[in-house]
């Protein structure tokens, strides 16, 4: 980091699905991980604009779910350019829908493997809302299962919580 660059900072937010630390710096968010994800930094309260606007459209978003995309600005990250094509495939599913990692793939020309572990690999969770991607079967996983068991209930929470039935198929 250079002198003119500030710290990366970070915020937990108090969610109705669990609190959520939020990390980011001038250059925008670059970490979302669920409390239950063993959160133990040294968290300060945001001074950063990314901060700021964050915590905004993620009040928005737990005031209505039917927000179309949280628009919140994505710090560069590094990633392969299919993670980051299966990422903002993510971020068109709406509120309420759900696709399977099978659809997905078919419309990256790809498999649902893959297409699972780049969900896995998302550093941005609820903002690049990996929670909307179902097995064909079920809920199919979330976040590689690291928010300590808590991940399927968080998952279950959010896609109620945007109005999914979740009854018969999934997608």
């Amino acid at each position: 980091m250079n002198k003119q660059e500030s710290p990366e900072r970070g915020l937990i937010m108090r969610t109705p699905a669990g609190p959520l630390a939020i990390q980011g710096g001038p250059r925008g968010i670059t970490r979302v991980r669920w409390a239950s994800d063993g959160i133990d930094e040294d968290f300060r309260e945001p001074t950063s604009p990314a901060l700021e606007r964050a915590r905004a459209a993620l009040l928005a978003y737990f005031a209505d779910p039917r927000q179309p995309r949280l628009e919140v600005p994505l710090a560069p990250y590094r990633a392969t350019s299919f993670q980051w094509r299966v990422w903002w495939a993510m971020r068109r599913i709406p509120p309420g829908s759900t696709v399977t990692y099978g659809e997905l793939a078919r419309w990256l020309g790809s498999s649902p493997r893959a297409v699972g572990n780049a969900a896995g690999a998302n550093p941005w969770p609820l903002i690049v809302p990996c929670h909307r991607v179902v097995s064909r079967n079920g809920l199919g996983g979330y976040m590689r299962g690291s928010a300590g068991g808590e991940g399927l209930r968080i998952k279950r929470w959010l896609l109620a919580w945007e109005g999914w039935e979740g009854t018969g198929e999934y997608g």
